[in-house]
């Protein structure tokens, strides 16, 4: 078992386990059934950083009741596909929204569950993506040639094996019309030891290659996540970061530009802060519009242009 598969193995995904809760026995019978609806996972070195209840790490992982308070309608697809990514899907697990790329979910997996993820709905769902679609969308993209970009998505796609990560690569490039091919994966962040000299070599044989990350907060830069993105960027990978705007982790403007600054002396490029989606069960985590221009604000000029990402509102 590789290093990365034990930090996995002893990962947290009960509440009785969770770090730092009051001692009523009341609050945890009522964060089990938030746990009941939406699943928990925080492996042994995520674990590891988080120092105390309410730092940046544990309000990321760790359920609160507030989960179960949004008032949202639950006809809406804003409770469980914000970005109505089901209505753009083609085949299964395939997003075709823009002319020329797609995004393509191989897995529901992840090396931790964060509390304000997108996919809330899918990830820690075992049987919700069959390995056949991957198939399905391989025949898909090989029948539309205007497809020139593929984002490799879950879950997290590097929680897979090498060996099926190798297969998954290789049959996107034996696709004439494939020019890019990205990965977008927290793996670098909150499961390091999991980018070993064995995934760089698979991945640098594949370039043009990049590897979109996020880091949400600066105590996520560690020397495992350091060394993690270097072996990368090493690799002859490009490295961006997709940072989600997050009230009480990194609303404002001085974390952020720390943030930045961190990112870029691990060669990891600053490329989008996103704006929380309304995803059911996280509205305590978003901010206000107002808020994320203020940031960017506070950004320019203050830190170079490499630092500066662009704001998005998907």
């Amino acid at each position: 078992m590789e290093e990365w598969q034990k930090q996995l193995s002893g990962s947290v995904v009960r509440v009785e386990d969770l770090p730092f809760l009051p001692d009523s026995i009341e609050y945890r019978k009522k964060l089990k059934k938030v746990a009941e609806i939406f699943p928990i996972r925080i492996n042994s070195y995520f674990l590891s950083q988080i120092k105390h209840d309410n730092d940046p790490l544990w309000k990321q992982v760790v359920p609160t009741l507030d989960e179960l308070d949004d008032i949202i309608d639950e006809e809406s697809l804003l409770v469980s596909d914000p970005l109505n990514e089901e209505g753009d899907m083609p085949v299964p697990e395939l997003v075709h929204r823009y002319p020329d790329r797609v995004l393509l979910m191989v897995n529901n997996q992840c090396p931790i569950i964060c509390r304000f993820c997108t996919r809330k709905r899918k990830v820690g769902d075992p049987y919700s993506i069959p390995d056949q679609n991957f198939e399905i969308g391989l025949e898909y993209i090989r029948k539309h040639p205007e497809i020139r970009d593929v984002i490799i998505s879950g879950g997290d796609p590097l929680m897979l094996t090498d060996k099926k990560i190798e297969y998954i690569i290789s049959k996107l490039r034996e696709i004439e019309h494939i020019e890019i091919i990205r990965i977008g994966s927290r793996v670098p962040v909150t499961l390091p030891q999991r980018i070993t000299s064995g995934l760089c070599k698979i991945l640098r044989k594949n370039h043009p290659f990049y590897i979109n990350t996020h880091f949400n907060h600066p105590i996520e830069v560690t020397e495992e996540s350091k060394q993690a993105c270097e072996m990368l960027v090493d690799s002859g990978i490009p490295v961006g970061n997709q940072t989600v705007l997050l009230r009480g982790v990194n609303d404002n403007p001085e974390i952020m530009r720390e943030l930045m600054k961190k990112l870029l002396l691990i060669r990891v490029k600053p490329y989008y802060i996103y704006q929380a989606d309304l995803v059911y069960g996280t509205d305590h985590f978003r901010t206000s519009v107002e808020t994320g221009l203020e940031i960017i604000s506070g950004l320019r000029g203050h830190i170079s242009g490499l630092g500066v990402p662009h704001y998005v509102i998907d």
